[in-house]
């Protein structure tokens, strides 16, 4: 029986790469429909990645002129509860705009009226009947005294927009040019927002929203520099503020379809400048916040300004941002460093990182790219899975992943590019993943090839050895002492005329099935079956104890599953068995694409010839001398000395009739006797005492009548013709 697969056809080895690397190749499939199938997942992974590159390294300060005012939870308890009153907020506004402020941005937004002004108390309290008289010049109105700071300083007013309210927005403060397509044709229209009174509006010199777009885990990554509600344009807080900084009056957009600019038929921002600063943006016109971390920030708590605390040098010309870090007051948002960030910290990074101009860009080719290279790896997992075993694909699965990983890094680290390798490292782990229990599954189904098929034509020994150690099925041999058995059913030919192919078919299993069982239970090795012929062995390649015996013994048994056959009302056939005990060359034979474990060298040939002379002498089991000597106290006759074909060396045979029980029994120790007295006779020439020992032995031996006509046959032709003197009494046979 020749291996397949690994084990030396190369048809099969070529299918289980196919089977693994396609494997591998839907791996890589259904990685790409995941990402394309489940982009908020994908999403999700991706800025994981991205916000840990952020982690592992911030983007340098720019050490922008920028100072928060910080109305914090001391504030709070010295000045009072929140709101306070907007005569405290107008001398801050004063304040900062007495000590050089280039801008005033407020991450606040003041919608409704001040409850604390002097003439809403005075209104409660003559509607309780009390006269109030107050002191002239005192201001009535507190939202008029914050106004009147507002005009006084470069202030930018917070808004709030958003889909939750449809409000009227005031018109925006500054101007925007554009090139290309109309933002306002592209950018999501939002329905209104939270707006400051009419007054404070009218007196800033810039608005800005401080609004954050929501997103899946809340954490702010992009904010929107340009937003689009009510027919009109507004910018974010930090461009605003930056903005009126600069004393500039607009802005300037650039867009698909303007100068320099394709048009992709997808209309999409490109870039936005404010002043002389200019930023690439996302095609929503967000920009893709870089966070620092600011840890050398301005910060001032609103009571120490108040107190006249700060230092003027905080102050003067920088851009000043005023927020809140108070829990209660919950202005707190979530960055990539941090889960509780206060809102006007982030607005202070934009403005950092667009004057220091260290921008993230994600690519137009970008996603191409990560496609392709998720093909790619995926595509060499597969082959590495077809190619190798599972330990170098696992190596170079990781490193692949490690690779991809690796130039993910130093694309963002060195050119800030962000290229995302969870496409690529996703495609080349479920390429991984897929193929893996295929290349495991196909191993296993190799030993269990190996136990089913090879368990039919080798010892179970053999079996359970090559099925722990595929790997020794490989080209060599060795030289040991086998016993070598030879089966072949009588006249099969004839037989096989008279059948049609099932039933040949079924007359050769029901006879060879029982042989088999017989002669694996004996511990042979089954090398081949040809046609109606069997040939086994015995020890090799594990050694087996009285093998001589053993296969005397199973050739017994397989003729007893002959009887059995023919009780069943079985075809009435006959086989003959050939048996040699010696040297023999044993292993894996044949080619590289195919082998077999085979025995072969003179002692084969001569348990062949064994088997083809049992025709001649009319017995069905053959036995050379070495055989004979070694298997012990079995029932066997001396039948002749031949020269085989091809062996010049006589061989002694002899014909085995029987086990133990067979040797003491009366009528064979009387066979016995007359057979030895015919062969001696016969050697002897003696013809008188011949013809009486083989009538003799023809009485006691009825079943071997036709190795009996045979010795009558040559007496007869020596009478005729006696042989030329010296005799040796050796047959020399003329057929195989």
């Amino acid at each position: 029986m020749a291996a397949r697969g690994k084990f030396g056809a190369r048809g099969g080895e070529w299918r289980r790469r196919l089977i693994v690397a396609s494997a591998g190749l839907a791996g890589m499939v259904l990685a790409l429909l995941l990402a394309f199938a489940d982009p908020v997942l994908y999403g999700k992974l991706e800025n994981i990645v991205f916000d840990g590159y952020q982690r592992l390294k911030p983007r340098a300060e720019a050490g922008a002129p920028i100072t928060l005012i910080d109305i914090d939870e001391n504030s709070i308890d010295k000045l009072g509860q929140w709101p306070w009153p907007r005569t405290v907020l107008a001398d801050m506004v004063n304040r900062l705009a007495g000590m050089g402020a280039a801008a005033i941005a407020f991450d606040i937004a003041f919608s409704e009226p001040d409850r604390t002004s002097p003439a809403d108390s005075i209104a409660r309290l003559e509607r309780q009947g009390a006269k109030v008289d107050l002191p002239a010049g005192l201001p009535l109105d507190n939202d008029a005294v914050l106004a009147k700071a507002f005009g006084a300083a470069p202030v930018v007013a917070g808004i709030a927009l958003s889909d939750e309210t449809k409000s009227p927005l005031p018109p925006p403060k500054a101007g925007f040019a554009f090139g290309g397509a109309d933002p306002k044709s592209y950018l999501p229209a939002l329905t209104g927002g939270v707006v400051n009174l009419p007054a404070l509006t009218a007196a800033a010199s810039g608005m800005g929203s401080f609004s954050f777009p929501p997103s899946d885990d809340g954490v702010v990554r992009r904010l929107p520099l340009v937003s689009s509600a009510q027919g009109n344009l507004y910018p974010a807080l930090s461009v605003e503020t930056l903005r009126v900084a600069q004393g500039a009056s607009s802005f300037a957009i650039r867009s698909t379809g303007a100068s320099g600019e394709a048009d992709t038929g997808r209309p999409a921002m490109t870039a936005f400048k404010v002043g002389d600063y200019t930023m690439p943006v996302e095609p929503d016109g967000s920009l893709r916040i870089y966070y620092s971390g600011l840890a050398h920030l301005a910060t001032i708590p609103a009571a120490e300004l108040l107190a006249g605390h700060a230092a003027k040098d905080a102050i003067d010309g920088h851009i000043v941002i005023v927020g809140t870090s108070a829990l209660g007051l919950r202005d707190l948002v979530a960055t990539p460093f941090a889960a509780g960030v206060p809102g006007m910290r982030v607005h202070a990074e934009i403005i950092d990182q667009i004057l220091g101009q260290t921008f993230l860009d994600r690519p137009d080719w970008a996603p191409g790219a990560e496609v392709a290279l998720a093909l790619l790896l995926g595509l060499i997992v597969a082959l590495l899975e077809a190619a190798t075993g599972a330990i170098a694909s696992t190596i170079g699965t990781l490193v692949l992943i490690a690779a991809a990983t690796g130039l993910s890094w130093w694309a963002f680290a060195e050119e800030r590019l962000l290229l995302d390798p969870v496409l690529p490292a996703g495609a080349a782990a479920l390429a991984f993943a897929l193929a893996t229990p295929v290349q495991l599954l196909w191993t296993d189904r190799e030993k269990r090839f190996i136990r089913t098929a090879f368990s039919r034509y080798l010892a179970p020994e053999l079996v359970e050895r090559l099925a722990g150690n595929p790997e020794a099925l490989q080209l060599g041999g060795e030289n040991r002492e086998l016993t070598v058995l030879f089966s072949d059913i009588r006249d099969f030919t004839a037989i096989a005329e008279t059948l049609t192919p099932a039933e040949l078919t079924a007359l050769l299993n029901g006879f060879l099935t029982p042989a088999t069982d017989v002669l694996l239970k004996a511990e042979a090795t089954i090398d081949k079956y040809i046609g109606d012929a069997v040939m086994a062995f015995w020890n090799a390649p594990l050694d087996i104890a009285d093998h001589p015996r053993k296969a005397c013994l199973a050739a017994l048994g397989v003729l007893g599953a002959l009887e059995k056959l023919h009780e069943a009302d079985g075809p009435a056939l006959r086989v003959g068995i050939g048996i040699n005990t010696g040297t023999c060359a044993v292993g894996n034979f044949g080619s590289r694409q195919r082998f077999s474990y085979s025995a072969m060298g003179d002692n084969v040939n001569i348990a062949s010839r064994l088997e083809g002379l049992t025709k001649q002498y009319g017995v069905p089991i053959l036995v050379s001398g070495s055989t004979r000597s070694a298997a012990g106290d079995l029932a066997f006759l001396e039948i002749d000395r031949v020269r085989v074909v091809g062996r010049q060396e006589p061989l002694t045979i002899h014909a085995l009739l029987g086990g133990p029980d067979d040797l003491s029994s009366a009528g064979f120790l009387a066979l016995r006797q007359a057979h030895e007295r015919l062969l001696a006779a016969y050697r002897a020439l003696d013809f008188g005492a011949a013809d009486t020992a083989l009538a003799e032995a023809r009485r006691h031996g009825p079943a071997l009548g036709g190795l009996y006509a045979l010795y009558g046959d040559r007496l007869a032709a020596l009478r005729a013709e006696p042989p030329p003197a010296p005799w040796d009494g050796v047959y020399v046979a003329r057929q195989k």
